[in-house]
């Protein structure tokens, strides 16, 4: 099967462990599509264990676009993401092949489907202020200060997210006006081009957590601890992207002596059920879902859900060239 040069674009979206990327492996194996790396910590190569990036298995088995393709010391924005996306999505219409976005990053799905909006450049004296807070009194005091200025993004941002913190505090602190506001005006960058259909992996919440608490296991017994090593030693800022996944501050704090394995373990959880729980928040009220799948997906759907999907790809999604 073939697709026409605007196909349509199909997003699989979900919580964390709740089965998405394996359903759109089955999706792209079974409808010649190309996945699309739609998750801000699968697009670094380093720690692909920890951020859950698809083995080379999984890419042995249909293309993948954009996993592992940056560097741990850099920094990829939504609108550098978007750019790539953009192009990856053309790349993949032109050989014939349905593009797949999969991923859990509301900021980059949100840009996908709804463009982006400018936000006027920053003074460097509010930028370096920022940085200089963040540096000097932790992302916890910075969040403190943002919630004085600017409550509606202090409460839509993580107390521990130092380098959303900055940005939104530069925002507002520069331009007088809250990002959220800014992000409200008429978009200045497009979203990529074509209809697109959403399908929503909503598991029941028992599901998901038992599944968090299961993969973080698994990691554990696959070396994620030295992976997460390796990582450690490069000495990194604490504020870039990478530097925020899920797990790693537990992680570390053992490798550091600071906890135990067990406890570290469990605290990984812990954050890691805490993250899937926001996830599911976030595209629950963000997202419009075309379909929404109510079950967890793990090596092979199940066969209602296999024709629930299929009868949605035929009448919904897909244009045959």
């Amino acid at each position: 099967m073939t697709y026409s040069v605007s196909s349509p674009l199909l997003v699989i979206v979900g919580p964390t462990a709740s089965g998405k990327s394996a359903l759109a492996l089955e999706v792209a194996r079974r409808w010649t599509g190309t996945v699309i790396n739609a998750d801000s910590m699968q697009i670094y190569r380093d720690m692909p264990r920890l951020t859950a990036r698809p083995t080379p298995e999984d890419e042995a088995q249909v293309p993948h676009a954009l996993y592992g393709i940056l560097d741990g010391a850099e920094v990829c924005s939504v609108g550098r993401w978007l750019d790539l996306a953009r192009a990856a999505v053309e790349e993949v219409r032109t050989q014939g092949r349905l593009p797949i976005l999969c991923g859990g990053t509301g900021l980059y799905l949100r840009a996908a489907l709804e463009g982006l909006a400018a936000v006027p450049a920053v003074p460097d004296s509010a930028r370096i202020e920022a940085r200089r807070l963040l540096a000097e009194e932790g992302a916890s005091a910075l969040h403190a200060r943002l919630r004085a200025v600017d409550p509606e993004m202090a409460a839509r941002l993580r107390p521990s997210d130092g380098q959303r913190l900055a940005r939104a505090y530069e925002v507002v602190m520069g331009t007088g006006r809250s990002l959220s506001d800014w992000w409200d005006e008429p978009v200045t960058t497009p979203p990529i081009p074509g209809k697109a259909g959403v399908i929503l992996v909503d598991p029941p919440r028992d599901a998901v957590r038992e599944a968090c608490d299961a993969r973080m296991e698994a990691m554990i017994a696959e070396g994620v601890l030295t992976e997460v090593a390796g990582f450690l030693e490069r000495g990194l800022a604490p504020d870039l992207p990478l530097s925020r996944a899920v797990g790693l501050p537990e992680l570390a704090a053992v490798l550091l002596g600071e906890m135990s394995l067990d406890q570290g373990l469990a605290r990984a959880q812990a954050a890691t059920r805490q993250y899937a729980k926001r996830q599911a928040t976030w595209v629950r009220h963000q997202l419009s879902a075309d379909l929404i799948l109510s079950e967890r997906v793990s090596a092979q759907l199940s066969e209602s859900s296999r024709v629930l999907i299929d009868n949605f790809l035929e009448a919904f999604l897909l244009t045959r060239a």
